[in-house]
C-alpha cells in the first residue's frame, strides 16, 4: 500500500509562482510513473503533468506547457510541480497519482492508469 500526501497549495496572485509537493510513503515503494491532475469547481478532473520514475521523461497538458515543470526526488520519493505565470483558470484542487505499471506513460490522462491517489491540495489564483 502506498500513501500520497500533497502539500504546498496556497492563494497566489495572477502571474505568480507556486510549488507543490507529493510525498509517497508505504511499506514498498514502486512507481513506474507519477502524475498531477487538477479539478476546478464544477469541472471534471483533468490531467496536468506526468513524470516516469526510471527514465525521468515528462508529459504535460497543452494548457500548462511552458509554465509548469514536474520533477522528482528519488531518495525522498517525492514529486514536485513548479507552477509559474499562474492564471485564474489554474485555480483548482491539485491531486497527485502514482502508477505501478506502464499504463500512465501510454495513457497519461486516463485516471484508470493510476493505482494510488492523494487527497489533494487547493491552489487559488486571484485576478
Amino acid at each position: 500500500q502506498v500513501q500520497l500526501v500533497e502539500s504546498g497549495g496556497d492563494l497566489v496572485q495572477t502571474g505568480g509562482s507556486l510549488s507543490l509537493s507529493c510525498a509517497a510513503s508505504g511499506r514498498r515503494f514502486e512507481a513506474y510513473a507519477m502524475g498531477w491532475f487538477r479539478q476546478a469547481p464544477g469541472k471534471e478532473r483533468e490531467f496536468v503533468a506526468l513524470i516516469t520514475w526510471r527514465w525521468n521523461t515528462t508529459t504535460y497538458a497543452d494548457s500548462v506547457k511552458g509554465r509548469f515543470t514536474v520533477s522528482k526526488d528519488d531518495v525522498k520519493h517525492t514529486m514536485y510541480l513548479h507552477m509559474s505565470t499562474l492564471k485564474p483558470e489554474d485555480t483548482a484542487v491539485y491531486y497527485c497519482a502514482l502508477g505501478n505499471t506502464m499504463a500512465p506513460s501510454h495513457f497519461p490522462s486516463d485516471e484508470s492508469s493510476y493505482d494510488y491517489w492523494g487527497q489533494g491540495t487547493q491552489v487559488t489564483v486571484s485576478s
